[in-house]
């Protein structure tokens, strides 16, 4: 759901937890001057060295996500400080970084961007989706509208794949646990079809477990998963500084959404649910994505022009809307989002003191719901809508880079957003009143940073964020709601020598017309519906250390802490629009502190090598979500114990694992009980628990 990383390369093993940058390992060979060796990072997309980024950020590689069995970026949240990623079903996924950003209503526009190699995805559902032939996480913390644009205010998730190469490789991955038979294959393919001109890379993976719910009306499991996803990518180098990239990819994945029990309390982990239906959705996601790379030497400048195209389409036949063993109200729900999305770059060098990073982007949305709900409880009566909603943004951005010495950096850059949204629909056959969002936003950034030494650096920024304003359900009773902002100060620090990864930030966060908090008002022509709402301001502020040590050769030790103060600081917005108040100003599913911890320990046995691997992971008590005026809800603090021993030799490796090796109780999600009586619906608290003790085995190779 949430938590802490910092990664560092090693010798024989990449290390958790080292650190706060996207971070790769550097070629073969290459040292810093100390001896330890130089990783190179793209925060900036550009290729820079870790203490030349003056940016909190961590990344993961994909080594490290495979000895963790983590399948997904929602679970890769677990090792990224500020990163809170919690989840209700398949297609559902609440993403927030340094307490902000998340939202109970999946069409709201995230607070959070998400970019898959570069390229911008609207669709949160992705956290969830399997991880296939993935190089690294990259996840950036603050506002980083300046250079990823409108909807980065809380801050970015890259995810960045492996690229096809001029040599043969392959991987491949096999995983058995209980005891809810989850597994997982997969596997990947890489190499010339044209020595030095033409690569070509294939991976697959198919994925399924039962889950840990069950269903005590109909019989059988509540949460499922079923994926299969596979991708291609050819990469053409037809000269020396000219590189053309084509990839595809299509993930099809079957799962529930809101799965909740009924229960007595925020202690009451109940494995049951009394659904009448089970609920299964069905996702398919598809697309495609071009970039090329060029030089004008003319100008010392590289050129990077790419474009996506990405589909989801979503069929839920048949779902339980009262969350209970009565039969009262049933959905049968479609959605069709389609994605267009280019970008331009303009890298230059004007002198050594001076560069410079301009470029243009636009992307277009249309998202198509269609919702038939029967009142089963009103002689089967039903309610269709239809909703369409379009958004087009086109941007223009800079960044100046100055460096008067080799010790000081300044960085000025400046983004301009335009968007136009427009929604559509219809209730019962009858057209509704259309709306439009249309706004213009400047999001600036400025950063100095200070170099002592070459393992020794510190920078201080500050930064406007912006998020896009969106639209409720055409039966809502009113339509639109303006965007959110935020303007943020940080202070950070990073040192790297030989065994040893520090880095550390200070920051402070004031976001205004906060969205993040639905409630319940009265449909049109009548019930009630949920709704987004422009909640009010919020102030967030805290601090994040992370470090690793190599106390010998063998053995690793990093550690992460996050210290998260996120508070609402004037909701009359909030109450002018329900009439309600809230019972906290804290945010929901928001943990003051989060922190991990892990060890790995390799043992060499002649030319193999067994590793002991432990961690934990764990976050503190959390604000469930409630509408309730007068009392909060908290959810308890946990922390998740993992472990696993694994063998080598050569390409090939064997490991045993248990994740939750205490069979800790904690709740993934939790809504109070004033939900559903304000609908009407037979009231109880509704939670669903987080994943259970699993135990298995795992085999890989890679040459």
């Amino acid at each position: 759901m949430r938590f802490t990383t910092f990664l560092i390369s090693g010798c024989a093993l990449a290390a958790l937890n080292a650190s706060p940058v996207f971070a790769q390992a550097a070629p073969a060979g290459a040292e810093a001057s100390d001896g330890a060796e130089e990783i190179i990072v793209t925060a900036r997309k550009r290729n820079e060295t870790l203490l030349d980024v003056p940016v909190a950020v961590s990344a993961i590689s994909g080594d490290i996500l495979a000895k963790r069995n983590i399948n997904s970026v929602r679970e890769a949240a677990l090792l990224s400080p500020g990163l809170n990623i919690s989840s209700d079903g398949a297609g559902r996924a609440f993403v927030s970084i340094r307490g902000v950003g998340v939202t109970l209503v999946g069409t709201v526009q995230p607070g959070v961007g998400l970019f898959i190699d570069g390229i911008y995805r609207p669709n949160t559902a992705y956290l969830n989706n399997p991880l296939l032939d993935v190089e690294r996480i990259e996840v950036l913390r603050g506002p980083q509208g300046t250079l990823y644009g409108k909807n980065t205010l809380g801050g970015a998730i890259n995810v960045i794949t492996r690229q096809p190469s001029n040599q043969f490789e392959a991987r491949g991955q096999a995983s058995y646990a209980g005891p809810d038979n989850s597994w997982l294959v997969s596997g990947s393919v890489s190499g010339p079809i044209i020595a030095d001109k033409l690569a070509i890379r294939i991976a697959a993976s198919h994925r399924e477990q039962d889950g840990f719910i069950n269903n005590t009306t109909i019989g059988g499991k509540s949460n499922p998963l079923n994926t299969d996803s596979v991708n291609a990518t050819i990469r053409a180098t037809p000269s020396e500084d000219v590189t053309i990239t084509v990839g595809g990819y299509y993930d099809w994945i079957k799962g529930t959404n809101v799965p909740y029990a009924r229960v007595a309390g925020p202690t009451d982990y109940l494995r049951t649910n009394e659904f009448n239906t089970r609920g299964i959705t069905t996702y398919k996601y598809r697309g495609i994505n071009a970039k090329i790379e060029a030089p004008i030497d003319a100008l010392s400048t590289k050129v990077t022009l790419q474009a996506a195209y990405d589909l989801r389409n979503t069929r839920s036949p048949d779902s339980d809307a009262d969350f209970g063993a009565l039969n009262a109200v049933r959905d049968n729900g479609t959605d069709r989002l389609r994605t267009t999305t280019t970008e331009l770059r303009l890298d230059s060098t004007w002198s050594d003191q001076f560069s410079s990073l301009f470029g243009l982007f636009y992307s277009r949305e249309t998202l198509d719901v269609n919702l038939l709900r029967t009142i089963v409880i009103a002689g089967n009566a039903q309610i269709r809508q239809f909703d369409r909603r379009v958004g087009n943004t086109y941007a223009a951005f800079g960044t100046l880079f100055w460096k008067p010495n080799a010790d000081w950096e300044v960085a000025a850059g400046l983004r301009y957003d335009h968007e136009n949204r427009k929604a559509t629909g219809t209730i019962q056959g009858a057209a509704i009143p259309p709306a439009q969002i249309k706004s213009d936003q400047v999001q600036p950034k400025l950063t100095v940073t200070r170099h002592w030494d070459s393992r020794l650096m510190t920078y201080a920024s500050i930064a406007r964020g912006y998020r896009g304003g969106g639209f409720n359900a055409p039966n809502a009773p009113f339509r639109t709601y303006k965007g959110d902002s935020v303007w943020t100060y940080e202070v950070g620090t990073k040192y790297a020598a030989r065994g040893l990864s520090l880095s550390g930030a200070v920051f402070y966060n004031d976001y205004k017309d906060y969205i993040g908090l639905n409630s319940i008002a009265p449909a049109v022509p009548a019930g009630l519906v949920t709704v987004d709402l422009n909640s009010g301001d919020v102030e967030s502020y805290g601090l994040e250390l992370e470090a690793a040590i190599k106390p010998t050769p063998q053995w690793t030790i990093s550690a992460g802490l996050t210290y998260q103060h996120s508070r609402l600081t004037d909701t009359t917005p909030y109450t002018a629009v329900t009439g309600r108040t809230l019972s906290s100003d804290r945010l929901t599913f928001q943990p003051d502190i989060m922190y991990n911890l892990s060890s790995d320990y390799v043992v060499p046995i002649g030319e193999d090598s067994l590793t002991f691997s432990a961690s934990a992971v764990g976050k503190g008590k959390r604000l469930a979500g409630t509408l309730n005026q007068t009392t909060p809800t908290f959810l308890k603090g946990y922390t998740l114990v993992n472990g696993s021993i694994g063998w080598k030799h050569g390409p090939f490796e064997l490991a045993a694992f248990v994740n939750n090796l205490f069979n800790k109780d904690y709740f993934e999600s939790y809504i109070e009980k004033t939900t559903l009586q304000l609908a009407g619906l037979p009231a109880s608290d509704l939670g669903i628990i987080g994943d259970r003790r699993r135990y298995g085995v795992r085999a890989s190779f890679a040459f």
